[in-house]
């Protein structure tokens, strides 16, 4: 501070002289020039660590380029934090929403089994269980012959026509019924819709087998075969198994890749061992290119051809036995513990029941005994 009873000091800095000249008297002494001068700047960490707190501070360009630090409080953080969960959330549940539309999706292209058939002392039952959603690789076809076609107008035709063996199998199909139990290659949405398109093309088979043969023929899916070798890859195959019970308790089925159906007999209270020469079995469809057509030349396959489908017919239906016809959800559920000694010991309990209280008590069974690891179908048939 300057005042003016002060003595005049003057002070001159060169060549890093400090001259200073008080009321008629020269000191004169050494400073290091200031450009000179080491300029010590603390590194970033320790300034940093110094004026802001830990877990605090984050660095932010200036217009220069240099880094300077910001301090970000923890509410901020709590603020990001919320609004990546809340983001989260969103995409997860706008996910949920497309799958179950996908779902809804196959299952209204999944048809209906179709109505249950009604035979003449024979008691019919099912239905199909999917691992995931609503829908899965496992499908059952209903076949009412006299619900599902008019059979006595294409008697009628036939007879007119002269074709005395399509008349013939006419008539044998206003006492029996079929049943259809199919088993894509997997358990997904996709495979409900490989599961939908051979229930179409299995329909429409028929009908044409009806008119032309009187009845379904090994021809229909020896045609079904060919068709989805051709169309689908060596992973995509369908097990399936077809079978008309009559009236008279003879049953008659065709098995390609799925297990043989179990007889439960009322009388001896067990399940019975068909002969070996009555279980005659074929690979899945689609699997290999069939032998026995007339396009064989125009496939190729590298695990050859197969042999033609076998019909096997069993008798053995008396008053009161139970048939079970089912996928591999059920004869492999709880690893392979559950089928068949559990099922035979609940069937022993309720066999005086309907079909339906019959199936009932396995579908609720099984799920006690323990979780589901496949899709399963099945589909009990009592003779009354």
């Amino acid at each position: 501070m300057w005042t003016p009873s002060s003595p005049a000091t003057t002070t001159c800095h060169s060549s890093g002289m400090t001259s200073s000249t008080t009321a008629g008297s020269t000191t004169t002494s050494w400073r290091r020039p200031r450009r000179d001068r080491p300029r010590v700047v603390p590194s970033t960490s320790s300034w940093v660590r110094t004026r802001y707190p830990a877990n605090t501070v984050t660095l932010r360009r200036n217009r220069a380029g240099c880094r300077r630090p910001r301090s970000t409080s923890s509410t901020d953080s709590k603020q990001v934090t919320a609004v990546s969960r809340v983001e989260t959330d969103d995409a997860a549940e706008s996910l949920a929403k497309e799958l179950q539309n996908f779902q809804e999706i196959a299952h209204q292209l999944l048809p209906e089994p179709g109505d249950v058939p009604k035979l003449r002392g024979v008691d019919v039952w099912g239905g199909t269980r999917p691992l995931t959603g609503a829908v899965g690789g496992d499908h059952i076809i209903y076949v009412d012959f006299k619900q599902r076609y008019d059979l006595d107008a294409r008697i009628v035709r036939a007879e007119a026509k002269g074709q005395t063996r399509v008349v013939d199998g006419l008539r044998r199909c206003q006492r029996r019924a079929g049943i259809a139990v199919l088993d894509v290659s997997g358990h997904q949405m996709t495979d409900a819709l490989l599961a939908a398109m051979m229930h179409q093309a299995f329909l429409l088979g028929a009908l044409y087998e009806l008119d032309r043969y009187g009845q379904i023929t090994t021809r229909l899916f020896e045609n079904l075969n060919t068709r989805l070798y051709r169309s689908s890859g060596a992973h995509k195959f369908v097990a399936l198994l077809y079978g008309e019970v009559s009236e008279d308790g003879t049953f008659r089925f065709l098995a390609a890749g799925q297990p043989f159906p179990r007889v439960f007999s009322y009388r001896e209270n067990r399940f019975v061992t068909v002969e070996a020469d009555r279980r005659l079995s074929a690979p899945p469809i689609g699997i290999q290119p069939s032998l026995n057509v007339i396009d064989r030349a125009t496939n190729e396959s590298p695990f050859g051809f197969k042999e033609q489908y076998e019909v096997n017919e069993w008798a053995l239906l008396g008053t009161g036995d139970i048939l079970l016809l089912y996928t591999d959800g059920l004869s492999e559920h709880g690893d392979d513990r559950y089928f068949p000694d559990h099922v035979e010991a609940l069937v022993r309990d309720v066999k005086d029941r309907t079909a339906r209280e019959i199936y009932d008590a396995i579908q609720s069974d099984l799920l006690v005994f323990s979780p589901p690891a496949d899709d399963i179908t099945l589909v009990v048939v009592k003779r009354r």
